[in-house]
């Protein structure tokens, strides 16, 4: 389960969506998750589906190792499907004693479902096809115009893109302690879930301790290079927008437009 957790990894390929700008990605990423919420109706998921489905197809990242990620939000998918399924009100469809289901819960229910096996796929497909370095690059020239009011850009970049980069680093060193504990018989599998929650209580104070060992190395390695942050430094490999840059802005208008279009259409006929 540890293992299958996707966000924060880099998957390394050759495909146009690796060569995009990392600010375009962001913006990609950013357009493609506020496009969820603005409609609710087939029509717009199935245009969100053919764009997220053409991203992948481009990015030429296997499709089997981006669901692996959906592993790891089982639980919370569970929940949320149980709860719009029995906790909305409408015209009845099935009824036991007092629990009810209805047309409008499982409409509810299979929407919230498909947005966050969404949400999980278009955040993972950016990490995926951009390395840590990029992404830092693309926050910090993206929000370079909250330098006119003092905000340290550069310092959030940076503890955003160390934050990600951090997230695989500690999933493998979870996975090491509980292997290493099971090698010592313990038991992480066995009873309900409240005695399975206890039973993770003692990874937490060896992972801690190791968090707190990287994170006190990596404040060395940066203090022994000299870093002073982002004033005055410059990059190898700076930043610049490309023609296929611009036909992706393109295309990310047409999406939205075909997003809002389609669903205009669909609540006018039906």
């Amino acid at each position: 389960m540890i293992r299958d957790i996707t966000i924060g990894q880099y998957y390394p390929a050759d495909s146009v969506i690796h060569r995009l700008d990392p600010r375009v990605k962001l913006m990609g990423t950013i357009v493609f998750l506020v496009s969820l919420f603005l409609f609710d109706g087939f029509s717009g998921y199935l245009v969100a589906t053919l764009f997220l489905g053409g991203a992948i197809w481009l990015s030429k990242v296997p499709l089997k190792f981006m669901l692996k990620g959906l592993k790891a939000i089982f639980m919370l998918l569970a929940i949320s499907v149980i709860f719009n399924l029995f906790l909305t009100d409408g015209t009845v469809v099935f009824r036991i004693w007092k629990i009810q289901i209805t047309r409008e819960g499982i409409r509810m229910a299979v929407f919230m479902a498909i947005r966050l096996v969404y949400l999980i796929l278009g955040s993972s497909l950016m990490t995926l096809t951009t390395t840590p370095n990029d992404l830092t690059d693309g926050m910090e020239k993206a929000l370079s115009p909250l330098r006119k009011i003092r905000v340290p850009v550069h310092e959030i970049s940076m503890m955003m893109s160390i934050a990600l980069r951090f997230i695989p680093i500690l999933l493998e060193e979870t996975d090491k302690i509980m292997k290493a504990q099971q090698a010592r018989g313990a038991d992480f599998e066995s009873g309900n879930l409240i005695q399975r929650a206890k039973s993770m209580i003692p990874i937490l104070v060896p992972l801690f301790i190791s968090a707190f060992r990287r994170a006190n190395d990596l404040a060395m390695a940066m203090e022994a290079r000299c870093y002073r942050g982002g004033e005055g430094r410059t990059k190898m490999k700076p930043l610049r927008y490309k023609r296929r840059d611009f036909i992706a802005y393109g295309v990310y208008a047409g999406y939205l437009l075909a997003v809002v279009g389609v669903s205009f259409v669909f609540q006018r006929i039906f």
